[in-house]
């Protein structure tokens, strides 16, 4: 099963694989066989950046797309694999300027063994450096074939609109995707003012934390004791809302036979604008829950029901 991603010519799996915890909680050899099941269940879109997994004790950044690249280097199938990676945000190199945009992105083509990346994402806005030199360092990349598509992550609307203008106005690549904080619990900040940019610009939109921490899993419940490195963002949900939506979440699973997980990212799939919600697992029975959602078709009135019970 492939979705275009936006006007790019890609067609992607409706789940995008995140990396985030390759070289965090998941280990080189767990992070390989959640890789294998992925591609093996007829995933073909990996997302990681540049800053992960520089939070985990000993990281300095870079570690999963280490793992990512020497996971590559086993397989023939890297053109039908679509490889998003990010620049801005790690440490000492957190801006957009054209020369850390260069640096950057060489140094993750030689951490993924890559001539190319798919889809490359400016990791967060940078206000101090000009969108026109920004933009037009992204455009070189791109006219030298090291870059396919460019996105944005945790840009506000009227910096995305500026943008986009200004490629526009300078005859530069465009941003062809986005890449927000969004899920069923998280809703107001993609959907008041990001989804209507999104949808009219065309772009093709990729949640990150898709299932909250977790949350959207099912494994927090009042009394629950989980192990993870983000039980405590995770739990964070679990007031009346939060405990609406599990519920709601609940029903439809129970209907379809299906997980919690795959019912709260087959809603996010079917938001308008997004292509491919964003969710990572450490674990080969983690990835299992959520596979589902790719063939998972929701009614018009499960739909709504959960729209309803996460109204914010």
């Amino acid at each position: 099963m492939r979705t275009p991603l936006g006007s790019t010519g890609l067609h992607v799996f409706p789940l995008c694989l995140g990396g985030n915890v390759f070289g965090w909680t998941a280990d080189e050899g767990a992070s390989r066989q959640v890789l294998d099941a992925y591609v093996g269940a007829g995933g073909n879109f990996l997302d990681t950046a540049d800053s992960y997994s520089a939070w985990a004790p000993g990281n300095a950044g870079g570690e999963s797309e280490s793992i990512i690249g020497r996971w590559l280097a086993g397989r023939r199938d890297r053109d039908e694999l679509v490889i998003a990676t990010k620049v801005g945000m790690l440490a000492g190199a957190d801006n957009l300027s054209p020369a850390n945009i260069r640096r950057s992105l060489e140094g993750s083509l030689r951490r993924l063994g890559c001539g190319h990346v798919d889809l490359y994402w400016a990791h967060q806005d940078d206000p101090s450096t000009p969108l026109a030199d920004t933009l037009a360092a992204f455009d070189g990349l791109v006219r030298e074939g090291l870059v396919r598509h460019i996105g944005a992550s945790n840009y506000s609307a009227p910096r995305l609109a500026e943008a986009l203008a200004t490629s526009d106005r300078e005859g530069l690549v465009r941003f062809a995707a986005l890449q927000p904080h969004y899920n069923l619990v998280e809703r107001s900040g993609y959907e008041a003012a990001l989804a209507p940019l999104a949808v009219a610009e065309g772009l093709a939109v990729m949640p990150y934390y898709a299932l909250a921490e977790g949350f959207l899993t099912g494994k927090y419940r009042p009394g629950a004791t989980v192990a993870s490195a983000r039980a405590e963002d995770g739990a964070a949900h679990l007031d009346e809302r939060g405990l609406a939506v599990l519920d709601a979440l609940d029903a439809i699973a129970a209907t379809h036979d299906t997980t919690v997980a795959a019912v709260a990212l087959a809603w996010l799939r079917d938001r308008p604008g997004v292509v491919a919600p964003i969710a990572s697992a450490r674990t080969v029975e983690q990835l299992a829950a959520l596979l589902p959602m790719a063939t998972l078709q929701l009614s018009p009135g499960e739909r709504a029901a959960l729209t309803a019970a996460s109204a914010e």
